[in-house]
């Protein structure tokens, strides 16, 4: 099983994410949308909290990667009431040599008390 380079898993399962989603979608509209890709395992459609209405995205999770892989190929640029959605892999790895580099804070020495 070769998996993509960029992908990489979530603790328990593959993560997509997808964008565009129109504003008065509703959870079972997304989840007809992308059960055909495979079981989904968890969804999750962000709503404003103020308009009540979904914030454009949302997190759709895969056991398997061939399923994710599957749903971002084949979904993405496609249409979701009349608004075209983007999906991709919402984790990635870094590419291959990078390394993060963390600069520690160092507090200052307190000045010492007479």
């Amino acid at each position: 099983m070769a998996f993509d380079s960029k992908a990489a898993k979530s603790v328990e399962g593959w993560v997509i994410v997808v964008s565009n989603i129109h504003d008065e979608a509703s959870e079972e509209d997304v989840q007809d949308k992308f059960a055909d890709y495979g079981a989904i395992r968890n969804l999750h459609l962000n709503l404003d909290r103020r308009t009540g209405y979904v914030k454009g995205y949302a997190l759709i999770e895969f056991e398997h990667y061939e399923q994710a892989k599957k749903a971002v190929d084949e979904a993405s640029g496609t249409e979701l009431l009349e608004q075209v959605v983007h999906a991709d892999f919402a984790f990635s790895n870094p590419p291959p040599g990078f390394e993060e580099t963390k600069k520690e804070k160092r507090r200052s020495a307190s000045p010492s008390r007479k």
